[in-house]
């Protein structure tokens, strides 16, 4: 492999929108680094089984719904 063309990777912590808080290894932010998430596979409805609320405020998810209604979705 070529010399000085990689980059960084080293220990960052990840917060989850729960407030659990895990180390793993990667190329983002710099050694020590905190990134947060706004959406995670706790509350995305496509790991959730749709359980979780869908955030729409009279958009596309309200139009499918009254569009679709009697169907079961």
């Amino acid at each position: 492999m070529k010399k000085d063309i990689h980059p960084d990777y080293h220990m960052i912590e990840v917060k989850m929108t729960d407030g659990t808080v895990y180390q793993t290894r990667s190329t983002w932010g710099a050694e020590g680094d905190s990134m947060t998430l706004d959406i995670d596979p706790t509350v995305h409805p496509a790991w959730t089984g749709g359980s979780a609320r869908l955030m729409d405020a009279g958009g596309r998810v309200s139009k499918f719904k009254s569009k679709y209604a009697g169907l079961g979705f």
